[in-house]
Parts: structure tokens; sequence; C-alpha cells
């Protein structure tokens, strides 16, 4: 399954996990991890959502290629749209 890893440099990573979080949970199911991260399931898509003192991990498991695709974009271009203001980008791992 393609997986794909992706940072945000931010200090406010956990409030951009729990606002991603609440804005894709009225469509799909999110849900907290143990270690203060969410879990987002987009149909046979995971998202990941990790919160460090530094950056945002996302890290996106996909069943192929093309769906690994859409969701990273969906998911990245809704923070960055969040971060706007403090100019949060989404730098992807080749």
């Amino acid at each position: 399954m393609p997986t794909s890893l992706g940072r945000a440099a931010t200090d406010a990573a956990p409030r951009y996990a729990k606002q991603l979080a609440s804005h894709f949970g009225r469509k799909i199911p999110a849900e907290e991890t143990s270690d203060g991260g969410f879990r987002l399931t987009f149909q046979q898509t995971d998202v990941l959502l990790e919160p460090s003192p530094d950056h945002l991990l996302i890290r996106v498991t996909a069943s192929d290629s093309s769906s690994l695709a859409a969701v990273r974009d969906v998911v990245a271009g809704h923070l960055e749209r969040f971060g706007r203001r403090n100019e949060l980008t989404v730098v992807w791992e080749q």
C-alpha cells in the first residue's frame, strides 16, 4: 500500500491536528489516537495526524497511488488554508 509523509512546520501542531479532525469528522470517521494525534478514514485511505513540538506529521496510506494523491492534496489544502495567516505549508517527502 502506498504511503506518503508530509510535514508542516508549526509550534501549534496539536491545534491544527484537532482543527483538521473536527472539520473532516463531520463527513468521515475521525478518532483521537492514544498519543494525542488523530486518525481520519477516507474510504480506503487512512490519514494519521501526529503533532510534535515543532511540526505536524501527516502520514497518508492508501490502497492505490491515485487515492493517495487525491487525499494528500485535500488534507494539505485544508491545513494550508487553516494556517494561511502563519504561512503554513506542507512539504511531502519523495
